[in-house]
């Protein structure tokens, strides 16, 4: 995974913290779509897509720290 680790740890971590909790009010978004998806409301394009916007920046940071921990 060489292109994962020309990313930089701590802006990784700040995008993912932004984007796991962006919007801070009434919810974020991503806690949104996840109620979604286990509800099976997840169905239009634009929610997926908005899912996917918040969830890999997350996704990556994990994989990154996992890597980086072995």
């Amino acid at each position: 995974m060489k292109w994962l680790d020309k990313i930089s740890l701590m802006p990784l971590a700040i995008v993912a913290a932004f984007l796991t909790f962006a919007p801070f009010v009434p919810e974020p978004h991503l806690w949104e779509k996840l109620k979604m998806l286990v509800a099976g409301e997840l169905v239009k394009p634009l929610d997926i897509f908005d899912l996917l916007m918040h969830s890999v920046p997350l996704a990556l940071l994990v994989i990154k720290l996992v890597y980086h921990r072995k």
